[in-house]
């Protein structure tokens, strides 16, 4: 299962880039995230593995963060193994202005091994979707309402 969307955001390429390589401010955009902790090789560089919590109500969930290829400003790739699934993420930021950036983003979910999220991705597919959308979103204004960068 794949999707792909974008968001334009108002601020410069540097700074989205920025506040996106910062894991710090993760738990303001993506709902449920608890921490990240690097595993080995160095943060934010091609290599390096983190694990990456959340929790949902009493539900809790560890993903292992590898990344790919980080070329930011500019790109961004990673992949995420869970036990019961396995996807890749390719992002995009594209200077439109000075003061403007599309943020394209790409997911391939390549392994869902679980009963329930394989039949939700059967039959609710843009469940999925609709949740990189909401975290997109949610960015956008974190991103335009961050006085700091």
């Amino acid at each position: 299962m794949k999707y792909r969307g974008s968001i334009d955001v108002n601020k410069p390429q540097s700074k989205v880039a920025e506040l996106f390589a910062d894991p710090n401010y993760l738990k303001e955009y993506q709902d449920g995230f608890v921490k990240k902790e690097l595993i080995s090789g160095k943060m934010g560089e091609d290599g390096a593995v983190s694990k990456m919590y959340y929790k949902y109500g009493k539900r809790e969930m560890e993903l292992i963060e590898t990344i790919v290829a980080n070329r930011l400003p500019d790109s961004f790739e990673s992949s995420y193994h869970h036990k019961h699934m396995d996807n890749t993420m390719k992002c995009y930021f594209i200077p439109l202005s000075e003061t403007k950036t599309r943020y394209e983003y790409g997911f391939e979910y390549t392994r869902i091994s679980w009963v329930m999220p394989k039949l939700m991705a059967m039959l609710f597919p843009g469940m999925f979707r609709k949740q990189g959308e909401k975290w997109m979103r949610q960015f956008k204004e974190l991103a335009e309402n961050n006085n700091t960068m």
